[in-house]
């Protein structure tokens, strides 16, 4: 069965053709295009990482000089949904049909933070993305930081169900506070592989000295954000989706869990962070938390963190000399502060003008857009990048019935589509939207 979206040669063309919009061309028909585009790639890049097998969408993205150009993508949606997003949904003059079109942009910074993560795990492409890391680490650390303290102030209980009697924009507000928490949980994978690569001194000065990201992970470690009690049972946040876990599991550290800790063990035993670092009081004693979490059943799963549980235990019986002083040119991130500084002030004026020329498509421009949403998000490419036996999106058994709305996702009894309905509507609901569209324009299958 041939499992490719897109063929090298349509991927280098893609790639070829990404530029960088201001943040007042977001949602317009030339950015919309160009976002079809990233997310065939995304599509390509992680079946080719699941494949382990000719990368070549990373290949393409590192010859190029492309990477840069997605971390501003990221950061210009990010932007947009931070300033102009709220001002949008106040207008008085907004009342849109239907709401997949903001939906996909709002999508959009997931979109290229997957795909960041996907291709972020060689050390070519941390390389090729130059001085854009330091924007990255910066993004890195505003997600990782809001997701501490939301953690911190919900507690450990499951999230409130999306009101069904919300107004469309009430409920795409309420999706998008949903989808950040998986972007966030994106960004610490990257930032794992970040650590993994860099020697760059001004990238580790960013990480330790103006960020104390050691600090921040010691607080995810604590709040533990990837696991949570629901109706008595323990869940984990596996794959994409929350997952009821076996009480013989309850110990077994997931994948987003081991990031971590491998970013603590880069962070503190490398070299040149060792000598960056400051630990001084509040800090040591910070990283001292630590301990009481290496335990034998996690350092079986992690035997790398045996050398850190040694280097803790030098640590509480031993007083560290502050850093050496050095003289160090600052690197400053600048995609954010440009867009921030460009457009200070003009933020309803942003959204005047989308609500005008952007929100309110003509019906040629929703047939459009329907029609290349549809290709996108294809049956028969959805289809491409399942498992020959379909597994089931809430258990992860072999599955034989699908969701009668989309037709993408597949349930092994309707239990399991009842207790994944929070997660998978998100979904569900924009290529439901999209059908719609194409039915009240009379496009063809």
């Amino acid at each position: 069965m041939d499992t490719s979206v897109i063929l090298p040669v349509e991927a280098e063309g893609f790639i070829q053709s990404l530029h960088m919009f201001s943040l007042k061309e977001v949602g317009s028909t030339r950015w919309f295009k160009q976002h079809e585009y990233i997310e065939k790639l995304n599509m390509q890049a992680i079946l080719n990482a699941s494949a382990a097998h000719n990368e070549f969408v990373k290949e393409l993205l590192v010859s190029h000089g492309k990477i840069p150009l997605l971390v501003h993508e990221m950061i210009l949606v990010e932007v947009w949904k931070q300033k102009v997003f709220p001002i949008l949904c106040q207008l008085k003059d907004f009342n849109p049909k239907n709401t997949f079109h903001l939906y996909m942009v709002i999508h959009h910074e997931a979109t290229v933070i997957n795909l960041l993560e996907t291709i972020m795990f060689h050390k070519d492409s941390c390389d090729s993305a130059d001085d854009s890391v330091l924007d990255l680490v910066d993004y890195c650390h505003r997600k990782l930081t809001l997701l501490v303290s939301k953690r911190t102030r919900e507690g450990t209980t499951a999230p409130e169900p999306v009101c069904l009697t919300a107004s469309s924009l009430e409920a795409l507000q309420m999706q998008t506070a949903a989808q950040e928490f998986d972007i966030s949980l994106k960004a610490l994978s990257v930032l794992r592989y970040i650590t993994d690569h860099t020697d760059s001194i001004s990238v580790i000065s960013r990480i330790l000295c103006t960020h104390n990201l050691p600090c921040v992970l010691v607080q995810l470690i604590e709040t533990c954000p990837w696991s949570r009690c629901s109706k008595g049972d323990v869940e984990k946040y596996t794959n994409g989706r929350w997952q009821k876990i076996p009480t013989e599991d309850h110990l077994k550290i997931t994948k987003l869990e081991g990031q971590v800790w491998i970013s603590l063990y880069n962070l503190l035993l490398k070299e040149d962070c060792q000598r960056k670092y400051d630990f001084n009081n509040f800090n040591k004693n910070q990283l001292l938390k630590l301990r009481s979490f290496l335990t034998e059943v996690l350092i079986d799963q992690l035997p790398i963190l045996e050398e850190l549980r040694r280097f803790l235990a030098h640590l509480a019986i031993t007083d560290t000399a502050p850093p050496k002083k050095e003289l160090v040119l600052e690197q400053l991130p600048e995609i954010r502060n440009h867009i921030m500084s460009q457009n200070s002030g003009k933020w309803k004026a942003i959204a005047k003008f989308q609500v005008k020329e952007m929100f309110s498509l003509s019906e040629d421009d929703l047939r459009l857009q329907a029609q290349r949403l549809a290709q996108t998000y294809s049956l028969d490419v959805m289809e491409n990048l399942i498992p020959e036996k379909p597994k089931c999106g809430s258990c992860g058994k072999e599955a034989s019935k699908r969701c009668s709305q989309c037709q993408l996702q597949w349930y092994c009894h309707r239990e399991c589509q009842v207790n994944d309905w929070l997660r998978h509507k998100k979904i569900c609901h924009v290529y439901e939207a999209t059908e719609k569209i194409q039915r009240e324009l009379n496009i063809s299958s």
